[in-house]
């Protein structure tokens, strides 16, 4: 089996299907998103897969106007792929790519990947209080 990453930026590459079930079932930031919503999202944003072959291991999208400002968004590996360096080749390979360059701001939201995203020149933001936000944590959570 080849072991070297590969990252496509071609949505007809994605696993639509096994984004949507990382999301909605293992993600602690989008449980329960519907597949719609999902499919809706990677329309409108530059996204990245990571392949092992032809076996899809990890993805990230970024939502951009390309001249301004990116927020990185919905970044996994798969568990069992985990620990092989994988999510520093995807984010090297956003960061690098040609679109996301001489942005203003670049922002990300993580729980627990602070010292992955260091690493790519992310750090807290410099004016939190010039920051706000609208946070919705249920918004997919169906209601019976």
């Amino acid at each position: 089996m080849d072991h070297q990453l590969r990252i496509s930026t071609a949505i007809e590459d994605l696993d639509v299907p096994l984004i949507h079930r990382f999301l909605s079932e293992e993600s602690a930031w989008a449980r329960q998103i519907p597949i719609e919503t999902v499919r809706t999202s990677i329309q409108n944003s530059l996204n990245f897969g990571g392949f092992l072959g032809e076996s899809q291991v990890a993805f990230a999208r970024v939502v951009s106007d390309f001249a301004t400002f990116a927020y990185l968004v919905d970044v996994f590996v798969l568990k069992e792929h985990r620990g092989k360096g994988y999510s520093a080749a995807l984010i090297a390979a956003v960061t690098a790519h040609p679109q996301l360059q001489g942005l203003r701001r670049f922002m990300l939201a993580t729980g627990d990947a602070h010292g992955l995203y260091a690493k790519f020149g992310f750090t807290p933001p410099s004016r939190p209080q010039t920051l706000m936000e609208k946070y919705v944590p249920d918004a997919y959570v169906r209601v019976p």
